[in-house]
């Protein structure tokens, strides 16, 4: 469970993206990994470790072979989930006195699940600096608002199939003046829990979070719940897979993309330059020419980690008769014949084997050929830089729920797995 407890506190301090792809570049540096930044020129040595940050929300982490390399295995993950982002104005006050945030749907959220529980606000400030701008994570870190119900009273359907309207339901209450008051209350806190003053506050990337605390529950304690599950669990396991390889002839990268969840298409999502513009520098900084690079990427592997839909014990009918996956059972293999999820024959096989080689448990994942399944980011990175690609996840339930439900036996799995496939893969 020494994993798992890691993964929860990690889980924990991570409410927005920023502040986990912060936490993750924090466990690379205690490993030895060395920070590139992009607007500066690479020196890589052989058999050294490196991470590069885009835009706070993406990272890329890879480890060199002592000699030259021949290709690249790379896993791949995204650090983003549904959540409430905080509009650039966001406080309103109602005629009635109260004062709401006003808020935007980030992604595809279960919406009730996030009525009657404390949230907060955490995410990124853009400060003014003299003529420059500085970036400045910020956490509340208290029960601060919250969005409440309409009483069934008043709406007699809410048990029978109810549409959420998020202009109008999904506002969460943060107080109550009397009367509308000048300035904004709540970015003064804001401020004063990141030190820093209100008036060089430009602009923010704020997003409401689940503040109920992570759970293990269950017989023989085989389930916990927390937020942010899907895509964390992944993430947490290839950064804490990474430094325990030790690359041969090829490269091992990590990447963790943002944006997922709206599609990818940003400058730090998986349908950007971002790993084509890394896997390109630092073949580079390594001494391979143009065309040996290009060769090591025809010849490279992607895992896509991003978790799967475990059977829902009262709706198992939802689910494939045949490809359907559960918890505590071990990695999951997705497949798509519309290519939603990359996997192919091959892919498929040459995973399973190093599975079976290293004593991870595999399963197999398709939807329902009559339900619409989700997609992840593989097939979008592979519209950058093709590869043979295989997607895997762990089984879940409640997947972009505020609080996700897991297997607390299959993170271990999945780090197992992904060492496997980067010392032999």
């Amino acid at each position: 469970m020494d994993h798992l407890r890691d993964f929860l506190t990690f889980a924990g301090q991570s409410p927005t993206v920023y502040h986990a792809v912060a936490g993750l570049a924090d466990r690379l540096r205690a490993e030895g990994f060395h920070e590139l930044r992009e607007t500066d020129p690479w020196l890589i040595d052989a058999g050294e470790k490196y991470f590069v940050l885009r835009n706070d929300a993406a990272l890329i982490a890879f480890a060199t072979p002592d000699t030259g390399f021949g290709a690249f295995r790379i896993v791949a993950a995204h650090g983003d989930s549904p959540a409430f982002k905080l509009k650039q104005h966001f406080e309103d006050h109602t005629r009635e006195g109260y004062l709401r945030l006003n808020v935007e749907k980030y992604g595809g959220m279960i919406m009730s699940t996030w009525l009657d529980r404390p949230l907060s606000v955490a995410g990124r400030l853009i400060l003014r600096s003299g003529d420059d701008l500085t970036v400045r994570l910020v956490n509340l870190d208290r029960d601060a608002v919250l969005i409440p119900n309409l009483p069934i009273h008043f709406n007699r359907e809410i048990n029978s199939g109810y549409a959420y309207q998020p202009q109008v339901d999904l506002l969460p209450l943060f107080g109550f003046d009397g009367q509308p008051q000048e300035g904004s209350r709540l970015l003064e806190e804001i401020a004063d829990r990141a030190g820093v003053s209100c008036r060089d506050i430009l602009s923010h990337d704020l997003f409401l979070y689940n503040r109920q605390p992570a759970s293990v529950w269950g017989a023989g304690d085989a389930f916990f719940s927390c937020q942010r599950i899907d895509d964390l669990e992944c993430a947490f396991a290839a950064v804490e897979a990474l430094p325990r390889t030790v690359p041969r002839d090829t490269v091992s990268v990590c990447a963790i993309f943002d944006n997922e969840e709206v599609g990818s298409a940003s400058r730090q999502g998986a349908d950007s330059n971002f790993l084509y513009d890394t896997l390109t520098r630092l073949g580079t900084g390594l001494g391979a020419s143009d065309g040996e690079i290009r060769a090591a990427m025809a010849g490279s592997r992607m895992v896509s980690a991003d978790n799967a839909h475990a059977v829902h014990p009262n709706h198992p009918d939802k689910y494939d008769s045949q490809n359907r996956v559960f918890m505590n059972q071990g990695v999951v293999i997705k497949h798509n014949a519309a290519q939603k999820y990359t996997t192919d024959g091959l892919s498929s096989a040459r995973f399973e084997l190093l599975c079976q080689r290293a004593g991870v448990p595999v399963q197999h994942f398709a939807n329902r050929s009559d339900i619409a399944g989700g997609s992840t980011l593989g097939n979008i990175a592979n519209t950058h830089i093709s590869m043979e690609t295989v997607d895997i996840g762990l089984a879940q339930l409640a997947m972009h729920s505020a609080y996700e439900t897991a297997g607390t036996r299959d993170l271990d799995y999945l780090i197992q797995a992904l060492s496997a496939f980067w010392t032999e893969g």
